[in-house]
C-alpha cells in the first residue's frame, strides 16, 4: 500500500449476501480500503485490463475471487491473470465455498496466492475477511513499484 493511499481490493462475487458481508467486513478495519465488486469473469478481466467502461480503473492492490461464477469461473480469471505480463504478480486469493482437496490444489497449480474457504456463519465469515486484510496488508512486504 502507498502511505495516504486506500487499498484496493477487487472483489469477484456473484453471490450479494457474500458480496455485503465482505463490504462490512472491510470497511470495520483500521485501514482505508476501497473495493470494487464485478460479478462475473468476464467483468472482471475487463476491470483488471482496463477495457471497456473499465478504462479508467486503477489496478487493485488484491483479488477475491470466487471460484463458481458465472461466463468465466474462477479459474479461468486466474489462469488469465497469471499469464498475462502486466498482472501476474497481483495477489489473488481464491475465496470460495468449496474445501475439496482438487479444488484447492487446481487453484494452487493456476498461481493463487492463497486459499481460503468461505465459512458459513457470519461472525465466522467476517473474521475471515478481516484476517485476509491483515495478512495482506499488514503482514506482507510489496516490493516498492
Amino acid at each position: 500500500m502507498i502511505r495516504g493511499k486506500p487499498i484496493k481490493v477487487l472483489l469477484v462475487e456473484d453471490d450479494e449476501e457474500d458480496v455485503l458481508l465482505t463490504k462490512e467486513a472491510l470497511h470495520r478495519s483500521k485501514l482505508s480500503v476501497e473495493l470494487d465488486v464485478v460479478s462475473n469473469g468476464e467483468q472482471a478481466l475487463l476491470y483488471l485490463r482496463r477495457e471497456a467502461h473499465y478504462a479508467h480503473t486503477t489496478r487493485p492492490d488484491l483479488v477475491l475471487l470466487d471460484i463458481n461464477l458465472p461466463r468465466k469461473n474462477g479459474w479461468e480469471v486466474l489462469e488469465a491473470i497469471k499469464t498475462h505480463a502486466q498482472l501476474k504478480s497481483l495477489p489473488v486469493t481464491m475465496l470460495t465455498t468449496s474445501s475439496e482437496d482438487p479444488d484447492i490444489q487446481r487453484s494452487y497449480d493456476l498461481g493463487a496466492n492463497s486459499y481460503v474457504t468461505k465459512p458459513i456463519g457470519i461472525e465466522e465469515f467476517r473474521r475471515v475477511v478481516q484476517a485476509i486484510q491483515d495478512f495482506w496488508f499488514t503482514i506482507v512486504k510489496f516490493p516498492r513499484l
